[in-house]
C-alpha cells in the first residue's frame, strides 16, 4: 500500500510541475462540447466496481469504432477526457470513446497481480471488458473496431489488455507504460520499484514468451498492431521501458528488432516503424526528446498520431491518394511552375487549376509525384538538405529518403529524412510563392489537404 501510495503522489506531484514549467493549468471540467461525458452503471460483470463513462459525439459513425480511454495514477475517467484530445477527435471522426475510472478513485490500474495479467482472471480488465461489450450492445459500435489508449499506468494496462485479448482490440496506443508483465509482485494494484526505475532488462524472446505463455495461452490469431510513447527525461516511468516494449511487441508480431524506417515527423519526435513483409507498419515508437511523465500533452497532435496509427480517423495511411495538394493557409495548389520537367526547379503555390502540373500521388513508397510531359518526377529535398530554407524542388525518382514525405492526419506534410515540414515561404498567399522546408511550428502556411 505504501508503495501504491508513493506511485499517486509521484505521479500528481510531477503533473503538478509540468503544468507550472509550462504554464498550464490542469483542468477541472470538461470544455463545452456539443456532446458530453455521461456515466453508465450495472454495465455488467465488474469485480473491482470500476466507474465507466462514455463520450458519444453528435456526429457519431453508424456501427461507430470503440476507442477505450485509460487514465493514470491520481486521475478519473472524466479528468482523462477533459485533459486530452481524444473526445475532440471523436468528435471529428465519429468514433465512441469510453473513459474508465479506478476503485478506490484516483487509484491505480492492478497490473500487478496474476488476475490481471490472465484472460478472464478477474480484477480490472474484466470489468473493462463489460464495459467494451455493453457499448457494442448499447450503442451499436463495430466489435471489429475495438482499439486501446492510455497514459502512464493507464499505459501499462494498455499493454495488458493487449496481450490478454488479442481477438478483441484490433491496435493500441500506450503513453509512459511499460512492457505487459513487467509490474508484476504477484499482489493487487502492487509496485514494482525495479521496473518502474528501467531495471527490468529481458530478450525479446523472454518478453514475447510472457504475452504468448501467460496472457491467454494457446491463442493462435491474428495480434493487435501496437504504437507505443515515452519521453527521456522520464523520472516517473524510465524511458529504458520504452525500448523493452519495442522488443516485447516487435517478436510478439513477428517483426525484426531493427527498425524499417525512422524519422522525425515532429521537432524532437524521433519515431521508429517496425514493418511486416508486406511494408505494414506493426509496431511503432516514438521518443519524445526532453520530455517528462506528461505525455499525451493536449493541444499537440500526440493524440492525432496514435488515433492515425489506430486507423481510428478511417484513413488509415494516406497513400495512393492522387489529386491537388492544396495549401490550406493560401487557398492556392502545390505547383509544377510552367509544367517543367527540369530537374532541380523549386516548386511554388498557385491559383488551383487543375492541371496536371498541380496533380501529385501520395505513392506506397511514401513519394510525392507530378507527371508532366509524359514524365513523372518526384518532390525532393533539395540537395538532401536537412536544413530550414531547404527548397522543395522536383526531381527524377530515385527512391532515397529525400523523395520520401508522410502525409500526416494533422495537416502536415514532412520530409521522412529531415522532419521538416512543407512550407510556404513567409507564409505568402501570392502566386509564384516558393515551397520549402522549415521546422513544423503548426502554421497555417504548413498545412496542406491532398486530393
Amino acid at each position: 500500500m505504501l508503495r501504491s501510495w508513493y506511485l499517486k503522489s509521484r505521479l500528481l506531484a510531477v503533473l503538478l510541475a509540468v503544468g507550472a514549467a509550462l504554464g498550464l493549468s490542469l483542468p477541472a471540467a470538461p470544455p463545452a462540447a456539443a456532446a458530453s461525458l455521461t456515466q453508465i452503471t450495472n454495465f455488467g460483470t465488474n469485480p473491482t466496481a470500476l466507474q465507466m463513462y462514455v463520450y458519444v459525439p453528435n456526429s457519431v459513425k453508424a456501427k461507430p469504432s470503440i476507442l477505450l480511454a485509460l487514465h493514470g495514477c491520481q486521475g478519473s475517467g472524466p479528468y482523462l477526457y477533459s485533459s486530452t484530445d481524444f473526445a475532440a477527435l471523436a468528435d471529428q471522426y465519429g468514433f465512441i470513446v469510453v473513459y474508465p475510472s479506478t476503485n478506490p478513485g484516483g487509484s491505480c490500474w492492478d497490473v500487478s497481480s496474476s488476475q490481471a495479467l490472465t484472460r478472464n482472471g478477474g480484477s480490472d480488465p474484466v470489468g473493462l471488458m463489460s464495459m467494451i461489450t455493453y457499448t457494442e450492445q448499447h450503442y451499436g459500435a463495430n466489435p471489429a473496431a475495438v482499439y486501446v489508449t492510455g497514459e502512464s499506468s493507464g499505459g501499462m494496462m494498455t499493454n495488458v489488455m493487449l496481450a490478454d485479448y488479442p481477438d478483441v482490440f484490433k491496435a493500441g496506443a500506450a503513453f509512459m507504460g511499460v512492457p505487459y508483465h513487467c509490474f508484476y509482485t504477484g499482489t493487487v494494484r502492487g509496485w514494482n520499484g525495479p521496473c518502474a526505475g528501467g531495471q527490468v532488462s529481458l530478450t525479446a524472446q523472454q518478453w514475447g514468451d510472457l504475452v504468448r505463455n501467460d496472457a491467454d495461452p494457446g491463442y493462435t490469431g491474428p495480434r493487435p498492431r501496437v504504437q507505443v510513447w515515452h519521453g527521456t527525461a522520464d523520472t516517473t516511468l524510465n524511458y529504458n521501458n520504452l525500448g523493452e516494449e519495442a522488443k516485447q511487441w516487435t517478436n510478439v508480431l513477428g517483426v525484426s528488432q531493427t527498425p524499417s524506417s525512422t524519422d522525425t515527423p515532429v521537432v524532437n519526435w524521433n519515431r521508429a516503424r517496425y514493418n511486416n513483409s508486406s511494408g505494414s507498419t506493426q509496431v511503432e515508437t516514438y521518443s519524445i526528446v526532453g520530455a517528462g511523465h506528461q505525455l499525451p500533452v493536449k493541444g499537440t497532435p500526440m493524440a492525432a498520431y496514435a488515433v492515425h496509427f489506430m486507423g481510428l480517423d478511417g484513413s488509415g495511411p494516406v497513400t495512393g491518394t492522387t489529386g491537388a495538394l492544396h495549401a490550406v493557409g493560401a487557398g492556392k495548389c502545390l505547383d509544377d511552375p510552367n509544367s517543367t520537367t527540369t530537374p532541380g526547379t523549386q516548386q511554388q503555390i498557385y491559383s488551383c487549376s487543375g492541371g496536371s502540373n498541380q496533380s501529385w500521388t501520395h505513392t506506397s513508397a511514401n513519394e510525392l509525384t507530378v507527371t508532366v510531359g509524359g514524365s513523372t518526377l518526384c518532390l525532393d529535398a533539395g540537395d538532401r538538405g536537412t536544413a530550414n530554407g531547404t527548397k522543395a524542388i522536383v526531381w527524377s525518382c530515385n527512391g532515397q529518403a529525400n523523395q520520401q514525405w508522410n502525409v500526416n492526419p494533422n495537416g502536415t506534410v514532412t520530409g521522412v529524412q529531415s522532419g521538416l515540414c512543407l512550407d510556404v515561404t513567409a507564409a505568402s498567399t501570392a502566386n509564384g510563392a516558393p515551397v520549402e522546408l522549415w521546422s513544423c511550428n503548426g502554421g497555417s502556411n504548413q498545412q496542406w489537404t491532398l486530393g
